[in-house]
């Protein structure tokens, strides 16, 4: 048995990259960049007014101005603003020449001969001006990163419409256990439903990965081994779950060597997910994750996540939060680094959630994060400081 650092290390020393692919901007959302983005335009592209308003110069403030034109978004300017000129200009419009200023049209008054007059007291500039934020040439985004909402709006708006992303993993999924029944069915004497592959299936497209669910290997030997030798053949990722501790029908870690795996582990100093394994292939790298709902979770979240980011050329990194726990919290052993589901009150301090072991799937539902117990910890003291990583 090995601990949860070295069997990280492992795992992260084992990857290999996935290669690039080209796709329309649009379809990017959570893919990982693989090239430097450059803007074709300054941004603002010109003079830009922050408000509706008026524009003038600033020296002429304090002057009754007569208004030349209105300047719409999307329209250029017909006049430079001459001695006691303005224009009354509308948000994201050019700023014409001659003005340096823009007061709004709540600092300002309409008088009787037709002018505009300043009302306000502290002006402020309110204009964006050209190439402030970026200039032509310049990088918007670098490689890698994770492309969210707002990075697709960049690509927008600087013109990138075919963007370089790594090609997403592709994760196969498989359940084992005579035990197990899809969802859909009524579970009988001894049966229970097969929650893992789906919750799995979920975290692999969170993770930014494709899932492949291969369905539930019965107890038996020879069938799990076509299974496997067929996913392995078809996936960067194998992750299966169930079969591999120590009883009487856990195949997988005889099988998987059968197949040409090579198993780095088998046995991690974690709690849940003890019984943990891992293995290369030529072709794709293997988990085996225990069968409890709760184990799967979270050895997936501590170690896959982070394989398939790394795969992209991505170092994922969970959100962190230093908290202070709502109680005293004890633990009945210490041998093991402990992973436990907790909530984040509305004072924002962290309370273990009510939670019973490794199958205790509905606990998850309810968590915010979980925190870290290292071995040879028993106690956490209220108002003790803690680190909350966010699932």
């Amino acid at each position: 048995m090995i601990t949860f650092e070295e069997a990280f290390e492992i795992v992260m020393e084992s990857v290999f990259e996935t290669v690039a692919e080209t796709i329309p901007f649009n379809d990017s959302y959570q893919r990982i960049l693989d090239e430097d983005i450059t803007t074709d335009i300054d941004m603002p592209p010109f003079n830009r007014s922050a408000v509706d308003g008026y524009a003038c110069n600033k020296l002429e403030l304090n002057d009754e101005l007569v208004v030349i034109e209105v300047i719409a978004a999307g329209k250029e300017p017909k006049h430079k603003i001459g001695k006691n000129q303005c224009s009354k200009i509308m948000t994201g419009a050019i700023v014409p020449e001659g003005c340096d200023i823009v007061f709004m049209v709540e600092e300002s008054e309409n008088l009787p001969n037709g002018k505009i007059i300043f009302t306000g007291t502290n002006p402020k500039i309110n204009i964006s001006f050209k190439g402030e934020d970026v200039r032509k040439g310049d990088i918007v985004l670098k490689k890698p990163k994770f492309i969210q909402p707002q990075d697709i709006a960049l690509m927008a708006s600087v013109g990138h419409t075919e963007v370089r992303v790594k090609k997403k993993p592709i994760v196969g999924i498989i359940s084992t256990g005579d035990e197990l029944i899809n969802p859909s069915g009524f579970p009988g004497i001894s049966q229970i439903r097969n929650s893992n592959a789906y919750q799995l299936g979920a975290q692999v497209v969170r993770a930014g990965a494709t899932a492949i669910d291969y369905g539930i290997a019965p107890d038996n030997a020879t069938i799990i081994y076509a299974m496997i030798e067929k996913a392995i053949s078809e996936s960067d990722i194998v992750i299966i779950t169930g079969g591999v501790s120590i009883g009487e029908f856990d195949f997988v870690p005889s099988v998987l060597e059968r197949a040409g795996v090579k198993i780095l582990f088998d046995k991690v100093n974690v709690k849940p997910g003890k019984p943990t394994t891992f293995g290369v292939h030529s072709k794709a790298i293997v988990f085996g994750l225990p069968g409890n709902p709760v184990s799967s979770f979270i050895q997936f979240e501590v170690l896959v996540r982070p394989v398939i980011n790394r795969m992209m050329g991505y170092d994922w990194m969970a959100l962190e939060n230093m908290l202070p726990m709502a109680v005293d919290y004890d633990r009945k052993s210490t041998v093991r680094l402990e992973f436990i589901p907790v909530i984040i009150n509305k004072n924002m301090e962290v309370l273990p959630v009510d939670f019973h072991g490794s199958a205790h799937l509905a606990a998850l539902s309810y968590a915010d994060g979980v925190i870290t117990l290292k071995p040879g910890i028993r106690s956490l003291v209220k108002g003790e400081i803690v680190n909350v990583r966010q699932i």
